[in-house]
C-alpha cells in the first residue's frame, strides 16, 4: 500500500542533468525577493515540480556554510511546496545572493514570497 506524503522532497523533484539545467537557464524567467533570486520555467510536461538550489562559492568559501544554506532553502521549499498552484510542471532554481547567513525563519519567509510571486505570474 503506497501512501504519498506531500511534505517530502523525493529525488524526482530535484532538478538535475546538464540539458535540463541549461534549458532552464536559457528559457527561464528571472526574479528576486529580498536577498534571494529565482529562475523558473513552466511547461516541463511533468506532473510534478522540480527545484534546484544554488549558493555561490564566491560568497561562501567554506562548504559547511554553503551546505547549511542549501539545506535551509530545501527545507523551506519542502514545507511550502503545496502552495504552488502552477500546473503542467515547473522547474525552479533558488539562488542565494547575499554574503550574510540568514536565519531559517528569514529564508522560509523569502521562499514563501517567491512561491507567491510565481503563482501571481503563472510562471
Amino acid at each position: 500500500m503506497e501512501t504519498t506524503n506531500c511534505n517530502t522532497l523525493p529525488k524526482k523533484e530535484r532538478l538535475c542533468g546538464k540539458t535540463n539545467i541549461s534549458e532552464l537557464l536559457a528559457k527561464g524567467k528571472h526574479g528576486s525577493i529580498g536577498k534571494m533570486r529565482f529562475l523558473c520555467m513552466k511547461g516541463t510536461g511533468m506532473e510534478y515540480n522540480r527545484i534546484m538550489v544554488s549558493v555561490p562559492k564566491k560568497l561562501f568559501k567554506r562548504a559547511v556554510k554553503r551546505n547549511l544554506l542549501k539545506r535551509r532553502i530545501r527545507e523551506s521549499y519542502r514545507k511550502q511546496k503545496h502552495n504552488l498552484t502552477v500546473q503542467g510542471g515547473l522547474d525552479v532554481l533558488f539562488m542565494y545572493s547575499t554574503k550574510e547567513i540568514l536565519s531559517y525563519e528569514e529564508i522560509y519567509a523569502a521562499v514563501g514570497q517567491i512561491i507567491e510571486k510565481i503563482n501571481e505570474r503563472g510562471a
